[in-house]
C-alpha cells in the first residue's frame, strides 16, 4: 500500500503518540537531551526516530505541560504563570482564554512518538502537518469515513490540538502557534490535523479513493476554465 506521505505528497509523515501508563514494549526512552518543548518531540517523530518520553522531558514548555496535564516540580511551579503573565503582557494571549485551552485527561506516566507507520504502539492520536490543499484531502476522508465532519480548530497553543482531538472523539484542526512553528520547523505553508487513533484507522483507507477522485475533478475542472477565454 502507497504511505500516505507519498500519496498525499507530505514533506514530513504522520507521527503517532500515545499517552501510556508504562513504557510500550520495545521502544526506547528519549535519549535526545533537553529539547525547549514537547513539540519538539514531533520533529523528532518526523525524522524517523521512535521513542518515549517521562515527564520531565516536557517541563521546559510550560504550556505544553499545561495542555498534556504535567505538573511542574515545586521548583518550576512558577513558571506557568511567568510565561502566562508574559504572554499576556505581549499581547499574545487574553488572561480570560487561559481556562478554555483544552488539557488532557489524566497524566501520562509516558508519551510514546514515531512515525504512524512504523509505531509498535496504538495511536492515541496521529498528527499530520500539511499544506492546505493536503489538508483539504484528508478532511474530505475523514468526513467520507465518519471520523471529521466539523472539525473544531484553534491556532495556540498548537500542542492543544491533541486533547481538543481526544475531546471531540475524532479529529481537530490547528493553524500551528507560534511557538510550534519555531521548535518544529513547520512551514508557513503547512497547518495541523490530529486524528484520534481509532478514527485515523479508518481514515488512511479512503484516502486514495479521494486523491484519485480530486484528480479527476481537477482535469474536468481545468478544461471547464478552459471554455471561457477570460479565464486566468
Amino acid at each position: 500500500m502507497t504511505s500516505i506521505t507519498k500519496l498525499l505528497g507530505l514533506r514530513t509523515p504522520p507521527v503517532a503518540v500515545a499517552f501510556l501508563s508504562a513504557p510500550p514494549s520495545g521502544v526506547e526512552k528519549w535519549r535526545g537531551g533537553n529539547v525547549p518543548a514537547g513539540c519538539s518531540f514531533w520533529k523528532a517523530a518526523q525524522e524517523g526516530r521512535v521513542f518515549y518520553t517521562e515527564p520531565e522531558d516536557h517541563y521546559n514548555c510550560a504550556v505544553g505541560a499545561y495542555t498534556h496535564r504535567i505538573p511542574l516540580p515545586e521548583s518550576r511551579a512558577n513558571e506557568l504563570n511567568q510565561t502566562v503573565g508574559f504572554m499576556v503582557e505581549s499581547g499574545y494571549i487574553r488572561m480570560e482564554e487561559v481556562p478554555s485551552i483544552p488539557t488532557l485527561a489524566a497524566t501520562p506516566a509516558v508519551i510514546a512518538y514515531g512515525p504512524v507507520d512504523r509505531a509498535p504502539f496504538a495511536a492515541d492520536v496521529v498528527i499530520v502537518s500539511a499544506k492546505p490543499a493536503q489538508a483539504m484531502l484528508l478532511y474530505e476522508a475523514a468526513a467520507r469515513s465518519g471520523a471529521g465532519g466539523a472539525m473544531p480548530g484553534l491556532g495556540r497553543p498548537a500542542c492543544a490540538a491533541l486533547p481538543l482531538a481526544l475531546q471531540n472523539g475524532s479529529a481537530a484542526i490547528s493553524l500551528g502557534c507560534k511557538g510550534n512553528r519555531t521548535f518544529t520547523g513547520l512551514a508557513d505553508d503547512e497547518m495541523y490535523l490530529a486524528f484520534t487513533g481509532p478514527r485515523w484507522a479508518r481514515v488512511a483507507p479512503q484516502l486514495a479513493d479521494i486523491v484519485a477522485s480530486n484528480r479527476k475533478m481537477e482535469a474536468h475542472y481545468s478544461a471547464h476554465r478552459g471554455q471561457f477565454a477570460a479565464a486566468p
